[in-house]
């Protein structure tokens, strides 16, 4: 996966995603990774120094940054063949436990043991037709991963969960998974159903964005008025993928149901939203971390994984990257950058307010308070090679200020620090120098993460900063 790294000019240390981290039910040992950005955590607002990328870090994207753990298996020498390895029940002496990161632009998988130390990885990218048959390509990342994954290390996994990313939506057949639409990607914007959204839910809700998973259900909805709806039910990316592994469609987890307008606090839908006819198709909302089912037969003596091998509810990517950071303290922050730049707040309170993009995710007992902008590595993409950036990053003075002043989107639409489907991107006048040009982008990114931050800072009424002192996590 092509990532968006960050590149310390100081002393400070970043933890990169793909340390293995509990995707939050620890008892089911199941664990979820995060491989698509760095994560940087930040202290409470208000200390005056602005926004970490801008103070501390030059950004440049990479193809990786890898971790070296004590004992890797290094899978690029180690390659195992597909065939009928009809296992039993898993290897209780040596347990590990196998997660999953689907991104904008590839997938990785690791795998820990009890300790947490890696014991294999691998990535891959979505084949070169990915943006016409999207599941499909999904589907053949997943499985070429697992197949990847040495016979030894396949045969002890006991637990399997996955990340992906928030908002991509997908419509399928509950019986057999198959999709009935293409999936519709977390950035799609469908402005055409806010007016009837605005008149079921309530006042700023998290739900009222054309990019909210509601949004594409109602839409999907009216345009196919005329079609058996009896067997659709929606479901999430990481849902979705899932399901491919345990066989049964329609369950997904209250990380990505929040942006239908699932109620995490209550652990229920609304009436306003379960009056509505499209909610037969809501899926079944379970914790993040709970466990669903074991794998199917077909797919345990396919891929030689073990008979009792678990697979449990997963979440969102952007979560997984808060997990990988380690914050403990309410008030802490984590911007991670991937494809898109996404801000969470550890928080003892819940706020969401759809105006400003601003929404709240459950944690255990805590809240993370924060949202994400289009901006990222998808807009480097765009016009640079990862080798092109490299070079040129390389090149630039992080001690000079740009002249320029931009506001790189991939595409018209933002949706944190603010809600404005029609933002269109600002990446004029061009500078005849690509080192000048990247280097205006690069600071523009930076400048919106700062306007991240002040967004929170103007609703730091409603949350308890306590946290400590200038700190990255490492």
């Amino acid at each position: 996966m092509n990532l968006l790294g960050i590149s310390p000019m100081t002393s400070f240390q970043l933890r990169p995603h793909h340390l293995p981290m509990p995707c939050f039910n620890l008892h089911s040992k199941a664990y979820a990774t995060n491989s698509g950005a760095l994560s940087t955590c930040f202290p409470p607002a208000g200390n005056g120094r602005g926004g970490c990328l801008q103070r501390y870090f030059k950004i440049m994207l990479v193809q990786t940054i890898h971790w070296k753990p004590r004992s890797p298996v290094h899978i690029q020498a180690v390659v195992s063949k597909p065939g009928k390895l009809f296992s039993q029940l898993g290897n209780p002496e040596k347990p590990l436990y196998l997660g999953f990161d689907f991104g904008t632009s590839g997938a990785r998988m690791v795998a820990i043991d009890d300790n947490a130390e890696i014991c294999a990885d691998a990535k891959r990218q979505y084949p070169v037709d990915a943006k016409k048959e999207l599941a499909a390509s999904w589907r053949e990342t997943l499985f070429n991963l697992l197949q990847e994954l040495p016979v030894a290390i396949r045969s002890s996994i006991m637990a399997v969960s996955l990340d992906g990313t928030s908002s991509t939506t997908m419509i399928v057949d509950k019986s057999t998974g198959t999709p009935l639409h293409p999936p519709m990607m977390y950035n799609e914007n469908f402005p055409e159903a806010l007016p009837f959204l605005r008149n079921i839910a309530p006042p700023n809700h998290t739900v009222l964005t054309g990019t909210s998973t509601l949004a594409k259900l109602l839409v999907w909805w009216c345009n196919h008025k005329q079609k058996n709806k009896s067997n659709a039910v929606l479901m999430h990316q990481t849902d979705w993928l899932l399901a491919l592994l345990h066989g049964t469609y329609g369950i997904t987890d209250y990380n990505n149901a929040l942006k239908v307008g699932y109620d995490p606090a209550e652990e229920e839908y609304p009436d306003w939203l379960l009056s509505q006819p499209f909610s037969v198709m809501l899926p079944v909302v379970r914790k993040p971390g709970t466990f669903i089912g074991f794998v199917t037969t077909d797919i345990a003596d396919t891929y030689g994984l073990p008979r009792d091998c678990r697979v449990c509810t997963g979440t969102t990517d952007s979560i997984a990257a808060f997990l990988a950071a380690r914050v403990t303290q309410s008030g802490e922050a984590v911007t991670s950058l991937g494809s898109t730049l996404a801000v969470k707040l550890l928080s003892t309170k819940r706020v969401d307010d759809a105006r400003f993009g601003i929404y709240s995710h459950r944690l255990g007992d805590y809240w993370l308070v924060g949202g994400a902008s289009n901006t990222g590595g998808a807009v480097l993409r765009q016009y640079f090679s990862d080798k092109e950036i490299q070079e040129l990053s390389s090149k630039i003075d992080p001690a000079v200020q740009s002249y320029l002043d931009y506001y790189p989107l991939p595409a018209t639409g933002e949706r944190f620090p603010e809600a404005n489907p029609n933002l269109t991107p600002r990446l004029e006048p061009r500078p005849v120098s690509n080192i000048e040009f990247l280097h205006g982008i690069l600071e523009s990114m930076a400048r919106i993460e700062v306007r991240e931050r002040e967004r929170e800072r103007e609703i730091e009424k409603y949350l308890p900063y306590t946290g400590p002192g200038i700190q990255i996590i490492g």
